[in-house]
């Protein structure tokens, strides 16, 4: 086959720099806005959000627990969830190969042998009588989609949209294995702090049950006074199973989220002491949160597969030509001689009539892509919603964490007062266990506001996007 040959067969690749349908554009990012309403309280002053600051490891290592870190890693790397969104990323980058492989040029080869017998009526009246015989060819063969219209690389570029889709689900399956990683590693600590209040309590309502034992033993109790004593003990008792349970919960989630079954790993033995509460929080600007979230850029990603899909389906409208080209040996003995050959084609195929389908398929893929921008919208919304919550929530945790600080000590100075009151008799036991009662009740809420506290500044970084890492990941 001659240069001019293939020129002219590549020439029409050369012109297929047409590309109907749109081109994407990013969404604009939300401009003179901020995260939280104008009736909100300010975060309290121990806590403050710091913009462009890089994070020097994941946003979890803010709380400052190693074994956190070490807890986290291990999930991110065994947790199946996260290999199963591992493996669908790799599975769309094969699918860009395969939509970039069908714009090139292909190329086979073919061998033939044909054996022929001709009947005489072939050739009409005259009877000739021509043997059987072998025909043996081979050779390449090429075809060479032109792509006119650009159908093939809008089917690319939707395809390495999907690519990035999937991409950023694997970002979203990270942060939220890492925030249910934190959260659980979180609840483990609060009940075991609860456990120890509740294990206070008792041994707080032991004493009180000495106390009446001795002032019945004296003469100044009575029986009553120490069923009521007793009974209060055997009520703050059935608080233990409960919280036991939920430690159990807790262990056996972050198994499941390692990768391991409850009875082929344990967790650390969390508790409140190994946190603290991140004072600067890494946090991008409101301009900037349709960036920093897999979800809001997953979105994104769909809404550009949308976009490239008009054009795949705008393209479908057109004539599509397809190249054809061959070059075989052709020989009637296996052994030779050949003789070459060869022959070049060219097809144009323009959809006519069909029913509207083509027409009708474009006018649902403009209306596939409207949905995807109406859910891109409705999730950045949805974003800020969440952090407008967060930051609320931090404040709130902060005035409840103080004024339960303030319940427990006056509930421990009640207590104090009315045991002493009660030693010397002028109150009853009944006045003892009131004090005890409001005791436990503010032990215990102390320590779910000091849990509550590091929760939502968890789901704070979560609904932030997690930290800025110097360098990304897959």
């Amino acid at each position: 086959m001659n240069k001019s040959i293939l020129f002219g067969m590549a020439l029409p690749l050369l012109a297929g720099a047409c590309m109907v349908g749109p081109d994407f554009k990013h969404p604009e990012a939300a401009k003179d806005v901020s995260y939280a309403a104008s009736t909100d309280a300010p975060l309290p002053s121990d806590q403050k959000l710091v913009a462009d600051r890089i994070g020097s490891g994941g946003w979890w290592s803010e709380f400052g627990a190693s074994q956190l870190d070490s807890v986290v890693a291990r999930a991110l790397a065994d947790n199946q969830d996260v290999a199963a969104a591992r493996a669908r990323v790799a599975e769309a980058q094969e699918l860009v190969k395969e939509a970039t492989g069908a714009l090139l040029p292909q190329l086979s080869l073919g061998a033939n042998a044909t054996n022929t017998k001709y009947g005489p009526a072939l050739f009409g009246p005259v009877n000739f009588n021509i043997p059987s015989f072998t025909a043996y060819t081979a050779g390449p063969s090429a075809s060479f989609p032109t792509d006119l219209f650009g159908g093939g690389r809008r089917m690319v570029e939707e395809k390495a949209a999907l690519f990035e889709y999937r991409r950023q689900e694997l970002e979203a399956a990270h942060l939220t294995l890492e925030g249910n990683v934190v959260a659980q590693a979180f609840a483990l600590a609060a009940s075991q702090a609860q456990i120890a209040a509740v294990q206070g309590i008792i041994d707080s309502d032991n004493q009180n049950v000495h106390l009446v034992e001795t002032a019945v033993g004296v003469g100044s109790g009575t029986q009553t006074q120490l069923v009521a004593a007793q009974s209060q003990l055997a009520t703050d008792r059935t608080l233990l199973p409960d919280l036991h349970q939920q430690v159990s919960v807790a262990r056996h989630a972050l198994a499941v989220l390692v990768g391991k079954t409850p009875a082929e790993w344990s967790p650390p033995d969390f508790t409140l002491r190994d946190f603290i509460l991140p004072v600067e929080i890494p946090a991008a600007l409101p301009s900037e949160l349709a960036h920093r979230r897999p979800d809001i850029l997953a979105a994104e990603a769909q809404l550009h597969a949308a976009c490239a899909d008009i054009g795949v389906a705008t393209a479908n409208l057109y004539p599509k030509l397809t190249l054809t080209g061959g070059m075989t040996a052709q020989s009637l003995a296996l052994g030779g001689p050949f003789i070459a050959a060869w022959s070049v084609a060219a097809g144009l195929l323009q959809p006519v009539f069909d029913g509207g389908q083509l027409s009708a398929e474009r006018r649902a893929s403009i209306q596939r892509y409207n949905a995807a921008l109406a859910t891109y919208k409705q999730i950045v919304l949805t974003a800020f919603g969440e952090v407008a919550d967060r930051l609320q929530a931090l404040t709130n945790d902060a005035d409840q964490l103080h004024a339960q600080e303030e319940a427990a000590r006056t509930a421990a100075s009640a207590l104090d007062l009315a045991r002493r009151s009660f030693t010397i008799g002028n109150t009853g036991i009944i006045d003892v266990i009131d004090a005890q009662r409001r005791y436990a009740q503010a032990q215990l809420g102390l320590s779910r506001a000091r849990a509550q506290r590091l929760v939502d500044t968890a789901r704070l970084y979560l609904a932030l996007g997690g930290t800025p890492l110097a360098a990304g990941r897959l």
